[in-house]
């Protein structure tokens, strides 16, 4: 059979001490809090006792870090997919709030039209569609066992609205993800669907929430 459950992993805190959103921008990786964030999740996952046979990563140098921990523990070598990393923003590189950010910028004010897309960037449908394609490989990748994806805010809770039926829009200051947090999902039956199965969230848990006041989660717009 395939996959018994997908586990969403979050990337820890980011080393930016320009506090710029960095999105796809290349050279952002881990701090030394991000580094005990991302083995938290990791001994998060070792201590549910469950077997993991695959491990995926978006290609951001943040979330491969952040999979070094998990690859370890189960002794795994991560398989890199374009479908699960940071949907590309137009404020890369910006500074978003406090003096001189992108948002008191009337020049940027264009980009903030329609929230709903969102105008900024890639589409929440794009997202979706691309996070569910990673999400289907992945559980049909193994015969048995457990597949962790490491990933991003963004994708993730897409994924998570989109599976529980939510708008795709939505107010980013809301987002329940985490650095390091892990999001699980499982197949259930599901009469009338053409595949005859669907992928249900089962479980949220912040392993890292101890390191939380520490940390400097700056998200995306």
């Amino acid at each position: 059979m395939p996959a018994e459950q997908i586990h969403l992993v979050r990337h820890g805190e980011v080393f930016n001490p320009q506090g710029v959103l960095y999105g796809r921008l290349p050279g952002y990786g881990l701090s030394d809090l991000g580094r005990m964030m991302a083995k938290a999740a990791a001994d998060d996952l070792v201590a549910r006792g469950r077997p993991v046979a695959a491990l995926v990563s978006s290609p951001l140098q943040r979330t491969q870090q952040s999979a070094e921990p998990i690859a370890t523990a189960f002794e795994l070598e991560p398989t890199l997919d374009d479908r699960v990393i940071e949907p590309e923003n137009l404020f890369e590189g910006k500074r978003m709030r406090g003096p001189g950010g992108a948002l008191r910028d009337i020049r940027n004010w264009g980009l903030l039209v329609n929230p709903w897309e969102p105008s900024w960037g890639e589409p929440f449908r794009s997202i979706a569609d691309r996070m569910m394609a990673a999400i289907e490989d992945a559980w049909s990748s193994v015969d048995e066992g457990d597949v962790v994806i490491v990933s991003h805010q963004l994708p993730i809770w897409t994924t998570h609205r989109h599976l529980a039926g939510k708008s795709l829009s939505h107010d980013p200051r809301r987002r329940r993800c985490a650095l390091s947090s892990i999001t699980t999902l499982e197949v259930q039956t599901a009469a009338g669907s053409a595949s005859g199965r669907r992928f249900v969230e089962v479980g949220y848990t912040n392993p890292a929430a101890g390191f939380a006041a520490q940390a400097i989660d700056l998200g995306a717009v």
